[in-house]
């Protein structure tokens, strides 16, 4: 697994970060992999809903050859 490190956060940040892991009585370690993890995956899943949606506008209006031929006909 990866690591990363985050330098030069605010103490208030921190603070703020530390408290809220508290409150749900995890780590910041573990408050801070879930919270990126979380993000991850809903922006993924928000890439998917955009992406089925641009392929629903994309699909070509589908119509009978025969009401095509009708409407030549009558023209």
């Amino acid at each position: 697994m990866g690591q990363v490190i985050i330098r030069n956060l605010e103490d208030s940040v921190l603070a703020d970060l530390k408290r809220m892991a508290s409150n749900e009585g995890k780590s910041l370690e573990q408050y801070l992999r879930d919270l990126l993890a979380e993000r991850a995956r809903s922006d993924k899943q928000s890439f998917f809903e955009f992406a089925k949606g641009m392929r629903e506008r994309s699909k070509p209006a589908w119509r009978d050859a025969t009401e095509l031929i009708r409407e030549d006909r009558e023209r």
